[in-house]
């Protein structure tokens, strides 16, 4: 599999960066596309025509990160920075000789309900209501108005992804000061709210897997598969730590702490619970199934020794 083009569409982030670092490690030439500091940028029709005509694989991660304030000006950016991008994508798809075997465009789990009563599966998965949710079905339907004959789409509904530089960043710093207590207030009661995750090494190898397998297309869900409560996820990130007092935080200390630091309460209350039953039935294998191996080896925290059995 080595020697193929890729094409990754918003490498800047955290997760472009790292799968750009992976594929050229695999051997493949990576050509990225963004707004500055890449090979080619947006709007320049011409050149992004170039770059994906005759590719084996592109890879569209570009979209205004969703930690922010809500606010009109940062909602209205976060849908125009998805689907603007790609249909400028889709539109150069459509134009070129030789376009891509394969388009993989980042979708979000958190296009389902709020879950707490059962999980979101591939085969019957519930989409919700509320910004987030409309974000991301307009964003796949976007995607997949760009249909092409001989170009198979795969739209990845990742959960949350954990690595150096995620989501995980600012719950380990409350961790690290005390405050990674349970959260509460959300609709779910107890703290009991689900928190699907995945390890971002798990993201790439299911591209890789996926890039494998011209049978799978449409949505796919690409979640690690034994997602945790909120009460495990603080408790395990305390664990791994080594931190011993987690304050419990109230939604009204959620509210004030997110306008202090410009994101959403969203994060942490809302219920996401999904499972990878496509990817699992098609015989993918998750390097990081449980949460906390995939923190310690994010973080680097070594599981602790357990004394060996003194002999009688």
């Amino acid at each position: 599999m080595t020697g193929r083009r890729v094409v990754i569409a918003g490498a800047s982030g955290f997760m472009g960066q790292y799968f750009a670092r992976r594929f050229r490690a695999d051997g493949d030439t990576v050509v990225t596309v963004g707004r500055s500091g890449s090979d080619v940028r947006w709007g320049d029709t011409l050149a992004l025509r170039a770059a994906i005509d005759g590719a084996d694989l592109l890879l569209n991660l570009a979209g205004k990160n969703v930690n922010t304030r809500y606010t009109e000006k940062n909602r209205a950016a976060i849908f125009s920075s998805r689907l603007l991008t790609t249909a400028e994508l889709g539109r150069a798809v459509e134009a070129v000789q030789s376009p891509p075997a394969l388009w993989l465009n980042s979708s979000t789990a958190t296009i389902y309900r709020h879950a707490d009563d059962r999980p979101m599966t591939d085969e019957d998965g519930q989409v919700g209501n509320g910004f987030s949710v409309n974000v991301a079905t307009a964003w796949e339907r976007e995607f997949f108005a760009h249909s092409r004959a001989g170009v198979r789409q795969v739209a990845l509904r990742m959960a949350i992804v954990l690595g150096d530089g995620s989501a995980l960043t600012p719950l380990l710093a409350l961790t690290r000061v005390g405050l990674g207590g349970a959260q509460f207030g959300g609709k779910t009661r107890g703290a009991r709210q689900m928190f699907s995750w995945v390890h971002i090494d798990d993201v790439y190898r299911a591209i890789r897997f996926l890039e494998q397998r011209p049978d799978i297309e449409g949505p796919i869900n690409v979640a690690a598969p034994h997602p945790v409560p909120n009460r495990e996820l603080m408790a395990t990130l305390r664990r791994v730590l080594g931190v011993r007092i987690g304050v419990p935080l109230h939604r009204w200390m959620l509210e004030v702490g997110a306008v202090l630091i410009h994101t959403e309460t969203e994060l942490l209350l809302k219920s996401r619970w999904v499972l990878p039953t496509r990817l699992e039935a098609d015989g993918f294998e998750f390097e990081h199934p449980d949460l906390e191996g995939a923190v310690r080896d994010i973080t680097g925290r070594p599981s602790p020794v357990v004394p060996a059995s003194t002999l009688p």
